[in-house]
This record gives C-alpha cells, structure tokens and sequence, in this order.
C-alpha cells in the first residue's frame, strides 16, 4: 500500500491563478511559475530566529496552501490573481527556468528518540535506490548529503560520566575510549554528524573525504559511509525544527563554520524529515520556513519537503505544518515495511522542482 500524499501546485503558464483545492489527492503536478512570501513568513525573515513569525501557528491543511501565490491565508494573506505583462515572446525569449541542473543539496533531519531504531534502518536501506534513481535523471548530478539529529548534546551525558570514572559504561560499545576526538562541532546542533554515540548508534568516527561533514561526488563507499553517518542511535531527543533552523544559519554555513559550504545559492534543497512531530524545539513552524527562505533567497520553490511519519497530520504535528508551508511537499507514513515508496515519490517532486528552480 502506498502512502498518502500531501497535493502540490500547478503551473498555469504565466498567469498564477489561486484555486484553493477543497480535496486531498495523490498525484504530484509542477510548481507554479514564480512563488511569493506570505506576509507574516516574509517578516520572520527579517527577524531573529528566536522571534515568532505571527501568525503561523496552528494547523495549516493542504486546501490552504494551494494558492499559486503562497499566500497563506491563515496568515493574513489573501488570494489574488496576478496576471504579468511579459511583452512580446521576442521581449520574452525562451521563457524556460535554467532548472537545477542536477544540483541538490540533500538534508536529513533524524531524531534520535528511543523509537527510531526501524526507521533509521528503514533509511539506511532505501538509500541507495533513491540516490541512483535521482543520478539516472540528471546527467551532470551534483549533490551534497549531510545528516543532523534533532538533540542538543552528544552521545548520552550518564555514559559520558560513567567513561570519565569507571572507563566503561552499561550502553553496548559506547565509544568511552574515543571522548578525546569528540569537537565542539560534534555538541552543535544542526551540524552535520560524523560521530554519532549511543545505543543503536555508529559509536565510532565516520570518514568523510575532505574533512567535511557532508559527502559529495568525491565520496568513495557512498552508501556505505551515509549508513554510517544516518545510524544515529536511540539515546537522544527530536528537536528536528530547531534542528533544520540551526542548519540553515549562515554562519555554520560559512567557510569556517561547522558546515562550510555545504548550502550553495545555486543548488535546489531537499529536506528529509524523520521521525518526531516536534513538540520540544525553539520558535515555530512558520520561523523554521521563514529561516529555510531566508537561506534560499525567499524561494518557495527552492526546496523540496519530506517528512516520513505520520500522513494524518494530527494537528500536534509541528513537523507536517512545516512541510505544508513548501509547494513540493510529501508527507508519508512511517509505519510501511519501507521507506522505497516515499522516496520514489519524492524523485518526481524533485525532477519538477528542479525544472522550474531560477537559481539564486
């Protein structure tokens, strides 16, 4: 049985029509051809993270974010047609995005919750088919890939004390004898893990070419190193909003910071959400969007959503009304033997994001 999906929008040439649709359906069409910032999304941007975006709280359904506009109406915004006066086709030339050209960053956001060891295998193995399934759709593919947990610390703290006086600790294979390699980047939350600790975690350094904390074309063993950096473990907390907010801070994007380079102004964002409706983290749904535009250059269409969990969306589910907020979204259900029918869905919703995608 396959998962239920969220709808996206569709493109009607270049006049943008909003047409809220009052169903939910399965299939994917493409985005519409230019996307705008709903007003209170638009003035989180301006603001530090730690603000609220006003009047983005609640429980946003698919029928309200259909507007080709993003003009999100619990937000104070309204539907309008608007209709460009693009001049001549000589005016015009070839009116054809550039696209992504098989650029892609991909981001996994994971929680390490004491349910997730399943679903951490789940991703694991589905891995490499989705990769090479993107790869054969783009001739020049170009990705970066690079996993986050949803928790503040390192490892387990008990563990960490109970290394530091006795040497060992009762969590099977917990890495006490290799604490002297953990880095402050290791203890920032929304830097890209290489060292997971814990139960059901890699306890053992990942080794990424570069040094970086994402893999990338270079990366030998690709399958085999993402396992490594995914195993997480089911010793920590899903702070995943908090998680992604972090992530997409400039600074641990800059050369020097934890994750340098890894966001590039020219690549389409896929985000993957694992586990966690997120009750615990700092700000909202709408800042957590808010953060994600400000890093794609106010660009709805710049990023694809995935959240695998729960595709009710309970109105609890911090997580799926984030998602909701982006065009190209997919929200499915976790609780399937496997992950392969989520991530072939989500292929399509990356080819149609990337053909319409103006790079930034």
């Amino acid at each position: 049985m396959r998962p239920r999906f969220r709808p996206v929008f569709l493109a009607l040439g270049l006049t943008l029509a909003c047409q809220p649709s009052q169903t939910e359906t399965s299939g994917f069409t493409t985005k519409p051809a230019m996307t705008t910032t709903p007003a209170s999304t638009s003035d989180a941007m301006q603001g530090d993270t730690s603000s609220s975006s006003g009047g983005q709280s609640g429980s946003t359904s698919a029928s309200s974010t259909t507007s080709t506009t993003n003009s999100d109406t619990s937000a104070g915004g309204s539907n309008t047609t608007l209709i460009l006066d693009v001049g001549s086709d000589k005016d015009v030339g070839d009116a054809t995005p550039p696209g992504c050209k098989g650029k892609i960053d991909f981001l996994f956001v994971i929680s390490r919750g004491a349910n997730m060891q399943s679903s951490q295998a789940k991703l694991i193995a589905a891995f490499p088919k989705f990769i090479e399934t993107i790869e054969s759709k783009f001739a020049d593919f170009d990705f970066h890939i690079m996993v986050i947990d949803g928790d503040t610390e390192w490892g387990l703290e008990p563990c960490d004390a109970d290394c530091q006086m006795q040497g060992s600790c009762e969590v099977p294979d917990y890495p006490c004898d290799l604490l002297g390699l953990v880095t402050t980047c290791d203890r920032t939350i929304g830097a890209g893990n290489v060292f997971a600790a814990g139960a059901n975690a890699m306890n053992q350094p990942c080794t990424i070419a570069g040094g970086r904390r994402y893999l990338t074309k270079e990366q030998p063993n690709l399958s085999e190193t993402f396992s490594c950096i995914a195993k997480l473990g089911v010793s920590g907390r899903d702070l995943l909003g908090e998680a992604l907010t972090m992530a997409m801070k400039p600074e641990i994007n800059a050369p020097g910071g934890c994750n340098a380079g890894f966001l590039r102004d020219d690549a389409l964002l896929m985000v993957t959400f694992i586990g966690g409706y997120d009750d615990g983290s700092k700000w909202d749904p709408g800042t957590w969007a808010a953060n994600v535009l400000k890093a794609k250059k106010g660009d709805y269409g710049a990023a694809v959503m995935l959240s695998i969990l729960d595709p009710k969306c309970p109105p609890y589910d911090r997580i799926c009304e984030l998602v909701e907020k982006f065009p190209y979204h997919l929200v499915a259900d976790s609780q399937l033997e496997d992950h392969a029918a989520a991530f072939d869905a989500a292929t399509g919703l990356i080819e149609a994001a990337c053909a319409e995608y103006i790079p930034g």
